[in-house]
């Protein structure tokens, strides 16, 4: 009898709030060291969650708390260009519950 296995829990860089880690959004450095969202959550690369909800992104933004966990020193583009992206993902992610 095989046991069941243990859904992977992750805590949001923003508000804190532990979850199933497939109710959040990742964020990846990759081994090159480019920041980027990872829509698949499987990119090689040290990864932060965040919820998929904008508050949490502006408050882990707002508090540079992808640097810390990241272990990167990202600029303001930086963090412009991610929030670009995390908003096109999740209109993607809406759009498709929609169909």
């Amino acid at each position: 009898m095989m046991k069941p296995r243990k859904t992977p829990t992750r805590t949001c860089t923003g508000c804190g709030q532990s979850s199933d880690k497939r109710s959040f959004v990742r964020i990846v450095r990759t081994p090159d060291g480019h920041v980027e969202i990872d829509p698949t959550n499987k990119a090689n690369g040290r990864g932060a969650y965040v919820c998929a909800e904008p508050d949490c992104f502006e408050m882990a933004a707002k508090r540079r708390r992808f640097d810390a966990a990241l272990r990167v020193r990202l600029q303001d583009d930086d963090y412009a260009r991610l929030r670009r992206d995390f908003d096109d993902l999740l209109a993607r992610q809406n759009a498709k519950r929609g169909e």
